[in-house]
């Protein structure tokens, strides 16, 4: 469940060897200001480990394998886009704020009908407003936001694989862009609001928990 598919920080590898040290916690303290919000034993625990009064713990040896990732899901993705006659792009990682991933994948868009853009990873998002969405429904929302008005015309949707985005109950969203709607798309943004939008115009996808995280996966069709 994160684009590195870097073991020691995968959530659910937790059988996997913990390699921080006491000094990487009173950096870690240090850097969040957290010294006045934590019990004073722990900080005292941290500080004699740090001056190598208390034994590092011994250093299990688990082997660990990734059975699924991302990358699994785009494959399929492909392939199944591909047999179905598109011309078929990916772009992965999405990793930085849902506004530059859109650019970036918006760029992609081909001028050719019959086309597929596969998209997957885990973007950010920047939050000001007091909204209900995630990460997924807001990024098509800015994808919609930046080419509304152009000729292309299209479908777009990106879901979370575990079934929850953001503080919602949904996966993620589904939407065309010729609808008049869209022009209303700047004010949900400004509050973080993407829910509220596909809730009242439609495109909420809803799955359920899938109990498994391999991240975001995406697709915009062109038609």
């Amino acid at each position: 469940d994160v684009v590195s598919n870097d073991l020691s920080v995968i959530s659910s590898g937790c059988t996997y060897n913990d390699n921080t040290t006491f000094s990487d916690a009173i950096k870690t303290i240090t850097k969040y200001s957290l010294g006045k919000k934590l019990p004073k034993k722990v900080i005292t625990h941290l500080k004699r480990g740090l001056n190598t009064k208390i034994m590092q713990p011994n250093r299990l040896t688990i082997k660990n394998k990734i059975i699924a990732t991302n990358h699994d899901c785009l494959d399929v993705m492909v392939l199944k886009s591909r047999r179905l006659g598109f011309t078929t792009k990916v772009y992965s990682p999405i990793k930085h704020d849902v506004s530059v991933s859109a650019k970036k994948i918006v760029r992609m868009i081909s001028e050719k009908k019959n086309s597929c853009i596969i998209f997957g990873g885990e973007p950010t998002v920047q939050v000001k407003g007091n909204g209900k969405g995630g990460r997924n429904q807001e990024l098509v929302l800015q994808i919609l936001k930046l080419i509304h008005g152009s000729d292309h015309r299209v479908l777009v949707s990106s879901i979370s694989t575990d079934g929850i985005d953001g503080n919602t109950t949904c996966a993620g969203a589904l939407s065309g862009n010729n609808s008049s709607n869209l022009q209303k798309i700047s004010s949900y943004l400004e509050n973080n609001d993407s829910y509220s939008f596909f809730k009242k115009y439609g495109g909420l996808i809803k799955t359920g928990s899938t109990h498994t995280n391999l991240m975001d996966i995406g697709l915009i069709i062109k038609y």
